[in-house]
């Protein structure tokens, strides 16, 4: 019985998948997906904490965090065949709630409808094949730029939502008490964290805000009430964006940058998990580049009609092929698992915001990685690329600090004679972006 079961079912999958080519076998591929799901997992607890804040009920979003992630890597596993799994994006969350509705006070039914057409433009220049013109007219340097910026702004959340960074009328922000229930669980999370990280222990980033959790509750830090949850609990945003509301809010900044750091994720973590997993082809193509891509704004399609920001690739990926992933099978384990996460939903609340902020400050920290790929000692490259990185979370705003970076890149250029032709596309961007500027300033 298992023969004919692996001759007539399992064998066309393996070919499919290229278990031979890839040097694999399904043990193998469903540890990774276990693995990768594990040092991911974090999102179900830290995106509903990051997108209730603004105001998106809590249930909801973490069924709606649980099913945008199965349906994202399923789908990457199935159609591009990669061990890439997807989830709603650290960072743009972030920009999500308290950029775009706490600052600008734009309703997060809006803030979805500016989501869903970020991924509809991305499906529509990954068709047409622009955004290759823009992956190649943005320096490497201001995309690593972009993406340390990101992971101090993810920090600095984490730091205010501990108490450890606090407003103060003369100096902007100060130290919090370190005294204060929030600030101490904070930091035995983060602390925690960290030794397992060092230890190399599988899904430390989950354990620690479940430890912390347990601790906050403890210590009577924590008042949560039960409330609706599974896949019911999605009525209450499930179809509730408001496309029209974008359109005549003039969002189309908003959309740009959901759909630029969206890219850029997805580039930057495609770069890793492939060489990683030895998957880039010899003439240093990465194979079934347009799936992949497609996969990606599909899914973040679908994740703002259940309710949730943008979706985009892990770099938590590579977890699992550290452990032997290769295929598109790890990433399906790893949605299969995200759907039965959902059972989770009506237990959100009992995690305080002390226990999330320590892997907020964690991944912000690790996200400062790409720092070392620009070239500091370059002023043509250093100047934008500290503009862009700094001016991100001091602004609150990713849209700011990619605009001045992108500015500075380009008038550096020009004033050295350094200007090429053939980036008309990114003296285009800085134009667009310039205009932005002057317009808030006149407004």
């Amino acid at each position: 019985m298992v023969f004919w079961l692996h001759l007539f079912m399992l064998k066309p999958l393996e070919r499919y998948f290229e278990f031979t080519h890839l040097g694999t076998n399904w043990r193998t591929e469903i540890l990774a997906g276990v693995t990768t799901f594990l040092t991911m997992a974090y999102i179900v607890l830290v995106n509903p904490a990051i997108l209730s804040t603004a105001g998106v009920p809590l249930a909801a979003v973490t069924a709606a965090t649980c099913l945008s992630a199965a349906f994202a890597s399923i789908l990457m596993g199935i159609f591009a065949r990669y061990p890439i799994a997807l989830a709603p994006g650290m960072g743009l969350n972030a920009y999500f709630t308290y950029t775009v509705c706490l600052k600008m006070h734009i309703p997060w039914q809006t803030a979805l409808g500016a989501v869903f057409l970020s991924g509809v433009l991305f499906l529509a220049l990954t068709a047409t094949g622009i955004r290759q013109m823009i992956l190649r007219s943005i320096p490497h340097e201001l995309y690593a730029a972009v993406a340390s910026g990101i992971g101090l702004f993810i920090a600095f959340i984490g730091f205010r939502n501990a108490g450890l960074v606090v407003s103060d009328s003369a100096t902007l922000v100060g130290l919090g008490s370190v005294r204060t229930p929030s600030a101490a669980i904070s930091l035995f999370g983060l602390a925690l964290m960290v030794v397992l990280e060092v230890r190399r222990v599988r899904g430390s980033i989950l354990i620690g805000v479940l430890a912390s959790t347990a601790l906050a509750w403890a210590l009577g830090s924590v008042h949560w009430t039960p409330s609706p949850a599974g896949f019911h609990a999605l009525a209450s945003t499930a179809f509730q964006l408001d496309i029209r509301g974008a359109f005549s809010k003039g969002l189309i900044e908003i959309v740009f940058v959901f759909f630029f750091v969206d890219l850029f994720d997805n580039l930057g973590t495609l770069v890793a998990v492939t060489k990683r997993a030895g998957l880039i082809a010899p003439d240093h193509t990465i194979p079934r580049l347009n799936r992949i891509l497609f996969a990606d704004a599909t899914a973040t399609i679908f994740g703002s009609l259940t309710g949730t920001s943008t979706v985009t690739s892990y770099v938590e990926s590579t977890a699992g092929v550290a452990a032997g992933g290769r295929s598109g099978v790890t990433a399906i384990v790893t949605g299969l698992l995200f759907l039965c996460a959902i059972g989770v939903a009506p237990y959100a609340g009992i995690v305080p915001q002390a226990a999330t902020a320590p892997a907020l400050i964690l991944v912000g920290s690790m996200m400062l990685g790409t720092i070392t790929e620009i070239h500091w000692h370059d002023p043509l490259i250093a100047i934008p690329a500290f503009l862009t990185l700094v001016l991100i979370p001091l602004t609150y705003s990713i849209a700011n600090g990619l605009g001045f970076g992108v500015i500075a890149w380009a008038i550096l250029h020009l004033a050295a004679g350094r200007a090429r032709k053939q980036d008309w596309l990114l003296y285009t961007l800085a134009a667009l972006f310039l205009l932005r500027f002057l317009y808030i300033g006149t407004s």
